[in-house]
């Protein structure tokens, strides 16, 4: 392999629940009805395209683009006061960035993967870091780590991608990556998808061992 793609939410924040109270509490107070299905449909959607799901599949009485303002405010406000970064997640990036080039491919808006490169030092590391708001679509489309490999230089089939969701999993798999899953303890990813991947991992920290056996 010749470079390692992280996913942010999930992989290295534990901002899911997170993003899933905002997004709840968004809808309810804009007159809108939370359903069953919703916290896993938006899990790798772009900003543009989560908002438009709270807005006409939730009912939330809301333009998309204030909905999203609104939620990525509230998003950016928690991150002041420092994202909430998994244990050992920084650790785990510079060690393998020391072998090979890094990058995030992710579906937080800029803004808070940002925020993240700059509470943690890590800017200067990872030489690509891409929202999926800067591509053509969300995941579980490939576009996000499609462009995060052309940026590095690197072919697809030549990357890893670090990833925990369903749709996470589905994207980097259709970029043609070997996946290595960190599965969400919050909202697992489907067994048939995750079967796909290259490798399955209890926690983040195990990555820097597990490449070496990719």
């Amino acid at each position: 392999m010749d470079a390692v793609i992280f996913d942010l939410d999930g992989v290295l924040v534990d901002s899911e629940t997170v993003w899933d109270a905002t997004r709840r509490a968004v809808v309810a107070e804009h007159g809108g009805t939370w359903t069953e299905q919703a916290s896993r449909a938006l899990m790798g959607m772009s900003t543009p395209e989560w908002a438009r799901y709270l807005v006409d599949e939730l009912g939330a009485r809301l333009t998309a683009e204030r909905a999203a303002e609104v939620v990525v405010d509230r998003m950016a406000e928690r991150y002041a006061a420092g994202p909430p970064v998994l244990p050992g997640a920084v650790e785990v990036v510079r060690a393998v960035g020391r072998d090979y080039p890094v990058a995030i491919a992710s579906s937080s808006p800029p803004v808070l993967i940002d925020a993240f490169l700059d509470a943690t030092g890590l800017a200067d590391l990872v030489g690509v870091a891409l929202s999926s708001e800067e591509v053509g679509a969300g995941k579980p489309e490939p576009d996000v780590y499609l462009e995060a490999a052309n940026r590095l230089g690197v072919a697809p089939r030549d990357c890893v991608a670090v990833e925990d969701s369903t749709n996470g999993l589905r994207s980097a798999l259709a970029a043609g990556m070997t996946v290595v899953a960190v599965p969400n303890p919050h909202f697992p990813p489907e067994v048939d998808v995750l079967a796909r991947a290259g490798s399955v991992l209890n926690e983040v920290s195990e990555l820097p061992t597990t490449l070496t056996t990719l």
